[in-house]
């Protein structure tokens, strides 16, 4: 008889439904080996499918794990993690008053997950990423810019491209307007190999001539070491170009910063980074908008 496995989507860092990025969740999958999760994450092909296990270390409330389309396993908390925790909420962790802690471990890293209600009654989760880690820079400009599928005037002069992780380490490449990250065509083997060698898992895109007022960015993020073309709200991301954003004085410490993303792909996203010294934090609600059972 084949196994029942519950799984559900999430649209997080979403408004409405069919915005923000589409999570993918597994709930109960610790009898599932890592050959199944990867294969489950080829079945649903979003741009990462998350898995919740019980936790191996007692401080955390739950585990983590999550799989991209081609069986990449995602580290970092972005959306990946924070889809869980907006399914969590609403389905295993009972009433939450606000300010309510958990724990979540993802990989070796156990990090801090506080929830409260909204206006609107619905959940909004903010998680800890790791310490800002700055990496190396992209030296060769016009390289990249080909990569890109760019004239190398659209890459900003006063900032570097540069590897940033905060958990998951991301190229971050200033463009000078949303026009020329708008335009970026990749080629997916020029841009591998500049990732690669600069020792980043994904590239982000930004400007600092977001749509919104409030907003401070306007990004588009591509990895195709992990096999995603283009993902429409990427935490994992969000939370390094904050980071740097603060380091050069483009965002006062301590203050949150809205990072737009996903307008290219129709589904608009608003990732909200609040960054005081070292700390990192990520936060944003989100819809359940579909349910289902797998049957293996």
């Amino acid at each position: 008889m084949p196994t029942p496995v519950r799984f559900h989507f999430v649209d997080v860092f979403a408004d409405a439904p069919l915005h923000g990025n589409p999570l993918a969740l597994v709930e109960d999958a610790d009898a599932l080996d890592v050959e199944t999760m990867r294969a489950i994450a080829r079945e649903f092909n979003q741009s990462e499918t998350t898995f919740v296990l019980s936790p191996t270390d007692a401080a955390a409330t739950v585990r983590l794990r999550s799989f991209t389309p081609n069986g990449s396993e995602v580290f970092g908390a972005g959306h990946n993690a924070l889809g869980a925790w907006l399914w969590l909420v609403e389905n295993r962790l009972g009433d939450v008053a606000p300010p309510t802690g958990f724990v979540q471990q993802i990989g070796d890293d156990l990090l801090a997950v506080d929830v409260r209600r909204g206006a609107d009654g619905g959940a909004v989760v903010s998680m800890t990423q790791s310490t800002p880690v700055y990496g190396a820079e992209v030296a060769d400009r016009r390289r990249l810019a080909a990569a890109l599928g760019l004239d190398v005037r659209a890459l900003r002069t006063d900032l570097a491209p540069q590897v940033v992780s905060t958990g998951a380490g991301h190229l971050l490449v200033p463009l000078v307007d949303r026009e020329a990250v708008d335009a970026v065509a990749p080629d997916a083997a020029q841009l591998t190999a500049i990732l690669e060698q600069a020792g980043g898992e994904g590239c982000y895109l930004y400007a600092l001539d977001p749509a919104a007022p409030d907003a401070v960015a306007y990004a588009r993020f591509v990895n195709p070491i992990m096999g995603i073309s283009e993902d429409p709200a990427t935490g994992t991301a969000a939370g390094p170009l904050a980071a740097l954003l603060v380091a050069h004085g483009h965002v006062p410490d301590g203050a949150t910063a809205i990072i737009e993303q996903g307008f290219a792909l129709g589904r608009p996203s608003r990732i909200r980074v609040t960054v005081a010294g070292d700390d990192v934090r990520v936060s944003g609600s989100g819809l359940m908008v579909a349910d289902g059972t797998l049957f293996l």
